[in-house]
């Protein structure tokens, strides 16, 4: 640890709560950018599009930040997790000594909170009034080339990407994003809140422009779109972000042949295919399945409601 760091652990004026319409974007995002730990959701840009109204806290200079997005309801202001933010916390990850003082800042100013910390970030069990549970991402990484990406499948992925072979399918990079989007709202299993799904076509729209996003589709042999999936690119990681089936695609095994195609063509390179993770089981089956390893992040939560409006629910984003 560093002398100025080590010398600014007692001091609680380094620890700022700042407010959304005083951050600095620029120096906010050259943290981000920076940090080991630097995730796409923390980034200004996505935070707009998920959290739309979050404020912050605030180490020094920018040495170390943690987003806050805010909800009120009931009259009481609360930290949710937006959708499609899977990772937020603290950027870098601190020592055990400031993640105290985050932790004790955001307990002292909110009631209630139900956030997601990143993987880097350290879950204090011996903090009361807090609770840490423990979530799973899955990922793959894909620079061992495809043989041996290939033998790590389950024999039951094995078989279904072989059954998907057979069955005439067409991979296709960069389909519109209104497809994608009119496939979506098509589907009654993959139906959003219209909240939800604007923020998504925002966050598409924003990486398509950009050049960080990639829509990819799976077409039947009659061309009809069965599967699709969305994914964001930070850095060195593929964000399976959204992605969508029909029952024509499930039926044809139109996922297990996306991704499999995927990672052909992902193989040899030093990348991530970042499956977010589920709690779900058959979906955590889905990327097991590929071989993918969990690794675990935690989730952190506070209730100090009165106990007049414990019991009321829908405080979660």
């Amino acid at each position: 640890m560093n002398q100025d760091l080590s010398g600014q652990m007692n001091n609680g004026e380094f620890l700022k709560y700042v407010k959304h319409d005083e951050i600095d974007y620029v120096k906010w995002d050259k943290c981000i950018n920076e940090a080991p730990n630097s995730r796409v959701y923390a980034l200004s840009w996505f935070l707009d599009r998920t959290a739309v109204y979050w404020n912050s806290l605030v180490w020094g200079d920018y040495d170390f930040v943690m987003p806050l997005p805010v909800k009120r309801k009931f009259g009481i202001s609360y930290l949710f997790q937006p959708v499609y933010c899977q990772q937020l916390g603290i950027f870098p990850s601190p020592p055990a000594e400031i993640s105290r003082k985050f932790y004790q800042k955001i307990e002292e100013k909110f009631s209630y909170a139900d956030i997601q910390l990143n993987v880097e970030n350290i879950p204090l069990n011996d903090m009361k009034g807090i609770s840490f549970s423990l979530r799973n991402n899955f990922l793959l990484h894909t620079s061992t080339g495809y043989r041996n990406l290939n033998s790590g499948y389950s024999e039951n992925t094995r078989r279904n990407v072989v059954r998907a072979g057979k069955n005439r399918l067409n991979y296709v990079e960069g389909i519109p994003q209104k497809d994608f989007l009119a496939f979506k709202m098509k589907n009654p299993a993959a139906k959003l809140s219209r909240q939800n799904f604007q923020n998504l076509k925002s966050i598409i729209a924003y990486s398509l422009h950009k050049g960080f996003g990639e829509i990819i589709g799976v077409y039947s042999p009659e061309n009809n779109l069965c599967a699709a999936a969305f994914f964001c690119r930070w850095k060195n990681r593929m964000i399976y972000l959204n992605a969508v089936s029909n029952d024509e695609g499930k039926e044809l095994r139109a996922m297990f042949f996306l991704i499999d195609r995927l990672l052909k063509n992902a193989a040899d390179k030093n990348l991530i295919l970042d499956f977010e993770g589920s709690m779900v089981p058959g979906i955590a089956r889905f990327f097991q399945g590929f071989g993918a390893m969990p690794e675990v992040y935690s989730r952190m939560q506070i209730n100090r409601l009165p106990r007049a409006i414990k019991w009321m629910k829908g405080m979660k984003g």
